[in-house]
């Protein structure tokens, strides 16, 4: 097995990374769940054949309680084990939303701003200081998510982990 993982991943709001492997799909996923099976007392998942889902149980959940989403495809007559980092599905929502809404809500404003200096009119004076807001509010958005990213660090280790053990252990068994 070997694995990718690049410089871009480590700027990411989503790390990931990429497994070559020799094992079928229905094998790899059979053993996925053994794994998990063995494992439930600090992982709980849910697995099928083409996408998993793994998180880490804790005491506490937050708000970026990481999830591993696995998911596999044949290229070259390897499967192909793609892994992404992230919060769940709910939270990734919300945050690209806030990036969605800050973005064009700085265009507006910036362009509203534009206009008013062309046309030489003084409608809109606080349009560029609604656009500098937008803009730290897209800034305090990413700083946010970095700091999720960086309170889940070991959890995120974890994950890690478990989709490297669960490959390779059962590489060296076959």
């Amino acid at each position: 097995m070997e694995a990718e993982e690049s410089t871009l991943d480590k700027i990411r709001n989503r790390p990931r990374f990429k497994m070559y492997t020799q094992l079928t799909k229905e094998s790899y996923t059979e053993h996925l769940r053994d794994y998990l099976e063995v494992h439930k007392e600090e992982f709980w998942g849910n697995i099928n054949t083409e996408m998993a889902t793994i998180c880490v149980k804790t005491k506490n959940d937050h708000f970026w309680k990481p999830h591993l989403s696995l998911s596999t495809q044949m290229e070259d007559e390897q499967l192909v084990i793609r892994g992404i980092f992230g919060p769940s599905s709910a939270v990734w929502t919300c945050f690209m939303f806030f990036y969605f809404l800050f973005t064009i809500l700085w265009m507006t404003f910036f362009t509203m701003f534009y206009v008013e200096k062309q046309i030489k009119s003084h409608d809109y004076p606080w349009a560029l200081t609604a656009s500098f807001v937008m803009l730290f509010l897209i800034l305090a958005t990413y700083v946010s998510a970095r700091i999720g990213q960086i309170l889940a660090k070991k959890e995120m280790l974890k994950l890690r982990k478990f989709a490297e053990e669960s490959t390779l252990k059962f590489e060296i068994k076959s």
